[in-house]
């Protein structure tokens, strides 16, 4: 493990030119671009004790990334792409985290970062125009920018059920896996939840159980990853073709490095489409949904498509009964996270595997042997595993408990949902840039194309602040007004809003204000918008200078 304490001149105590909160994609990103690009002082803190933010915690049964591993990756830097060689079309866990390690170390990161290191409150000061950072244990750190780069599904979701807490077995969340792995062998598991995680960790579990339950509240589309090692001669184009790679992925809707083909699912036969579809069900994964423009703009044309997966399942599923539960989709393909498999639908013919219509038979509360549902059955289980999801977007954000000038909490902001411009600042909070914040593309594209094209507007705000001798950037809430009403716009627009139980719009945390998060209007437009803010001084922001500042 690399000495993560503070060296000089952070020991010193002088305030920080930027604190980045973080240590995966964003975070080291951002460190690198400050840093080594504008000779900034800067430092990133993380809790974990190793870098690679959210995959350093994505350790649950067959985690990986579904996004094919040469598009999840930074294209910043020629030498970081040509000296790393992806081993399978979509990476698992311990593979992204190499990936992070080698980033780290071929860009001498380490020094600039503390590991093991929890943000309790960030709280500006501002007359001093400074964020102050309290860490656990009480030391505080200062900093002119304050920047998160906490990811957008970091915050476990843990179901509150009756009983939890006398349970005699053991339960775990995927988002917080043991690092040492968990013991199936012999043990009859129970697991919640059939979203991403969910269809991910089912198969992995009931080859290694004694038996496995699996509780659907919603049943889920999901098409095949298809995933394989890399082909010698397929690591080659990949390491030889960065630049036409990158120019796919920045010319696309979602950021991943495939074009969506100009034609409707209005303008082919049943017999064409059938064709298609299962030409595109052989190749796998999210390329899946790319044969068609019109699958999350038009209601009939997505019934289509829709139809045909859920023909699927009941070809895969042997057994009738749970076949019907795992088809019964109430909505919209892709209207939710589409998530890709591999072998879902067939773990569902092993004799060990069972499923729970949760929403014929809800669970009353878990007991000390297992779980019992409103039916008064009961079910014996030696360990749960909750693959119930995030408290997405801003969940990680709020738990970092920042207050901005006038006492004004983020939390409290807001309340009624978030309120962000472009998704990088929020009014109230001064040289605070949230890294894929909500109203951002983030979570509805590949994750690192959001995630540099941020990095690298922040990088050119600070260096443009910089120019001007300013030391204060702020937006107003005016223009948090206008971007809300482009965010929902966007969304409306497409059938992404029309799916009340997804989480997309906070439903799976209870409490949590339904208001559609991401920006739907695709990430290449945004990319434009961004530019045109930028181009025209960063309208919709107020620049201070150090006599501004202290008038205020």
């Amino acid at each position: 493990m690399p000495d993560t304490s503070l060296s000089s001149p952070h020991a010193a105590g002088e305030p920080l030119d930027a604190l980045i909160i973080g240590a995966g994609f964003s975070g080291l990103y951002m460190l690198h671009s400050l840093r080594d690009r504008l000779g900034l002082k800067v430092l990133a803190v993380d809790r974990a004790a190793g870098v690679g933010g959210t995959w350093y915690w994505n350790r649950y049964p067959g985690a990986r990334c579904d996004s094919e591993s040469h598009s999840y990756a930074y294209t910043f830097s020629e030498e970081l792409w040509k000296g790393w060689s992806w081993t399978q079309r979509y990476p698992d866990h311990g593979e992204i985290r190499r990936y992070m390690d080698y980033v780290a170390d071929t860009l001498d990161l380490r020094p600039d970062i503390r590991l093991e290191t929890t943000v309790e409150r960030c709280d500006f000061d501002d007359a001093a125009n400074l964020w102050r950072v309290t860490l656990k244990g009480g030391e505080l750190l200062s900093a002119r920018f304050l920047i998160t780069g906490v990811g957008c599904l970091s915050t476990a979701n843990i179901p509150n059920l009756p009983g939890l807490a006398d349970f005699a077995g053991a339960w775990y969340h995927t988002g917080a896996w043991p690092h040492a792995g968990v013991d199936f062998a012999g043990k009859r598991v129970g697991q919640v939840g059939t979203g991403s995680t969910g269809i991910q960790s089912a198969p992995v579990i009931a080859a290694e159980a004694k038996h496995l339950t699996v509780f659907q509240r919603t049943a889920n589309y999901s098409t095949p990853a298809q995933n394989a090692p890399l082909a010698p001669e397929r690591k080659a184009w990949i390491r030889d073709n960065l630049d036409a790679i990158r120019s796919v992925m920045l010319a696309t809707t979602n950021g991943h490095p495939f074009t969506v083909t100009d034609r409707s699912l209005h303008d082919v036969t049943d017999a064409e489409l059938t064709e298609i579809l299962e030409r595109a069900w052989d190749f796998g994964g999210l390329q899946f949904r790319a044969g068609f423009r019109d699958v999350l703009l038009d209601e009939s044309a997505n019934a289509r498509m829709a139809g045909f997966l859920k023909d699927k399942i009941r070809r895969i599923v042997r057994d009738p009964a749970k076949a019907e539960i795992l088809a019964t989709i109430d909505h919209p393909y892709a209207g939710k996270r589409p998530p890709i498999d591999s072998g879902y639908f067939e773990a569902f013919n092993r004799d060990n595997v069972d499923l729970v219509d949760l929403r014929a038979d809800p669970i009353e509360r878990v007991v000390p042997s297992g779980v019992r549902l409103k039916s008064g059955r009961e079910i014996p289980l030696d360990i749960l595993v909750f693959a119930t999801g995030y408290d997405a977007l801003t969940g990680p954000l709020i738990k970092l408990n920042i207050t901005g000038t006038g006492g004004r909490t983020l939390a409290k902001e807001w309340e009624a949902g978030p309120r962000t411009y472009l998704g990088l600042q929020v009014a109230g909070f001064p040289n605070l840039f949230t890294i894929t914040g909500p109203g951002s593309p983030s979570v509805l594209c590949n994750m690192p194309v959001p995630i540099e094209q941020h990095v690298e507007w922040i990088t050119g705000c600070i260096a443009h602040l910089r120019e001007q001798g300013a030391t204060r950037i702020e937006t107003t809430p005016a223009a948090m007004e206008a971007w809300g009403r482009e965010v929902k716009r966007a969304a409306d627009a497409t059938l992404l809003s029309r799916v009340p139980h997804s989480w997309y719009l906070g439903a799976n945390v209870p409490g949590k204000p339904r208001v559609f998060m991401p920006y739907a209007g695709g990430m290449a437009h945004y990319r434009k918008l961004c530019a045109e803010v930028a181009a025209k001084g960063y309208e919709g922001f107020v620049l201070a200078r150090p006599a501004a500042v202290a008038a205020e």
